[in-house]
């Protein structure tokens, strides 16, 4: 399918749920807090008619648990895959030059900074220059038309029910 700068183009980042510190588990899986917390932003999304075509993690047991989770609520036709270069601390251009590209909505599980620099790379071109905070299983949506990406949605799980 050929795509346009007029055709919307959803992304939609989530930061990854609480997890343990390093002293603990240094596997860091997801908290119970953490892990309710996903489950809050998934069914929120579920109701919201969040569809995701395909969910993709940067594969640490945190960010892959987050994705299971949201996977579970949100069926993506493609399921959940690890993807390359989502770590906390990876260069964000590559991922936002392949965002405007893609023809399908895409659900990235990652960390920060690197999420947070992402958002800001696609919204003001500088990802050194911060547009949006995101708390631990939070929820940033993104659309790309006319050549622009804009934010759309910011949810913390913490407002909801």
């Amino acid at each position: 399918m050929a795509t346009n700068d007029n055709q919307r183009k959803t992304v939609y980042l989530v930061r990854h749920g609480e997890a343990v510190s390093k002293d603990v588990d240094p596997a860091r899986p997801l908290t119970q807090a953490g892990w309710l917390a996903v489950e809050r932003i998934a069914g929120w999304a579920a109701a919201a008619d969040v569809r995701p075509d395909e969910i993709v993690h940067s594969g640490k047991l945190r960010a892959e648990q987050t994705a299971e989770i949201l996977t579970d609520y949100l069926m993506p036709a493609k399921g959940s895959t690890v993807r390359r270069g989502l770590g906390p601390d990876d260069d964000v251009r590559p991922l936002a030059d392949s965002l405007a590209a893609t023809d399908r909505t895409l659900m990235v599980v990652g960390h920060l900074p690197f999420l947070g620099r992402l958002v800001s790379q696609l919204v003001v071109g500088d990802a050194d220059r911060p547009v949006v905070e995101f708390e631990a299983a939070g929820l940033v949506g993104l659309q790309f038309r006319d050549g622009l990406w804009t934010i759309t949605c910011v949810v913390d799980p913490e407002l909801l029910p």
